[in-house]
């Protein structure tokens, strides 16, 4: 069965929303606070099996077995704590798959040094969403439909295989449109370990190993997996 549990570190201004954002998708969410007030507000808001720790002991944190989690997301509230979770979790389990989200282009950089798989740059996500707002207003307002009302539309992240038909392309000559789905974002290997919107105007080259972010209809998406197994099309 594929695995659909997420460990959440962090249940403050950010966390709540990306929880029940989870849950909503069909994930099983399991909530890890240290703040006294955030963990009884997971508790009250219907996450019954949320847990308090000091998640600064290395001890506490193997005692929830997280390598038995989809990702391990970190969401604290404090950044500095964020940062240092995310250490102490990559340090711990080096083979996690480690998701963390930063206010400020330092905080940035020291996730990335820290370990972490993916780092969602929350000032990113503004000014791409303000770029799209004025260049492409009708397809924000569709997008936002699609995600508000969920229609089955879900995102998933994609690792172009060895030899696909994707591998040596540009992605301004690319339009996936046509397969029905929508390039969000990706990681481009050969500039370094993060995540980058297709909105940056970087024409990239995608190559096996690189990490695409897509939105669409799950079953266009089930099908835009298999496809980009393929050699050719």
């Amino acid at each position: 069965m594929k695995n659909r549990k997420i460990l959440l570190f962090g249940y403050g201004n950010h966390g709540k929303y990306i929880a029940k954002g989870l849950v909503e998708d069909g994930f099983k969410v399991q909530v890890i606070e240290n703040n006294e007030n955030f963990y009884n507000n997971a508790l009250d808001e219907g996450f019954t099996d949320a847990c308090k720790i000091d998640v600064t002991k290395d001890e506490l944190l193997m005692a929830l077995n997280p390598e038995s989690y989809k990702q391990l997301v970190c969401v604290m509230d404090d950044e500095h704590l964020n940062v240092f979770l995310t250490l102490s979790l990559r340090s711990l389990f080096k083979k996690s798959y480690i998701l963390s989200i930063s206010d400020s282009i330092h905080t940035t950089k020291k996730l990335q040094m820290a370990g972490a798989n993916m780092v969602i740059d929350l000032y990113e996500v503004s000014a791409n969403k303000i770029h799209n707002i004025l260049n492409r207003p009708v397809a924000t307002q569709l997008l936002e439909e699609f995600v508000v009302h969920k229609n089955d539309i879900g995102f998933r992240e994609l690792i172009i295989p060895p030899k696909s038909f994707l591998s040596g392309l540009m992605t301004d000559d690319i339009d996936l449109s046509e397969y029905g789905v929508l390039l969000v974002g990706l990681i481009d290997e050969e500039r370094g370990h993060h995540f980058e919107f297709i909105t940056t105007g970087i024409n990239h080259k995608l190559d096996s190993g690189d990490t695409l972010v897509c939105i669409g209809k799950e079953e266009m998406l089930n099908n835009f997996v298999d496809l980009i197994n393929k050699k050719e099309i």
